[in-house]
């Protein structure tokens, strides 16, 4: 089994929260990137990271139900309501999502990251 590997989408895409991350030895990537845009579409980052083997992560609650209906083979989609997280919470459970699941885990899948809270 592969650890998961994590696209930070535009909205979620902070460099502390990535330095942090990729700093415990995880695979994570951020918006914008060589391969996505800083004004790349909700539906082009799910895709995006889709085609990179990534879950993706996101506060964009609303547009990703949507779009995990509308592509339903997408990499995984982790959601959170970004006002009740400090950056320090989203570290912990991000390294915790990332650390105890499997990439084969998350195809298809759109959870919330509270199931991962200390």
């Amino acid at each position: 089994m592969s650890k998961p590997r994590l696209h930070l989408d535009a909205d979620a895409s902070s460099k502390q929260l990535h330095n942090a991350l990729v700093g415990r030895g995880h695979d994570v990537t951020r918006t914008p990137n060589p391969w996505m845009h800083l004004d790349a579409s909700d539906e082009a980052q799910l895709l995006g990271a889709a085609a990179q083997g990534r879950c993706i992560f996101t506060f964009n609650i609303a547009d990703s139900a949507r779009l995990a209906q509308r592509h339903p083979r997408h990499g995984g989609i982790i959601l959170a309501a970004q006002s009740k997280w400090t950056l320090r919470q989203l570290i912990a459970a991000l390294d915790r999502v990332l650390s105890e699941t499997d990439a084969e885990d998350w195809s298809g899948q759109l959870r919330w990251l509270n199931s991962w809270r200390g």
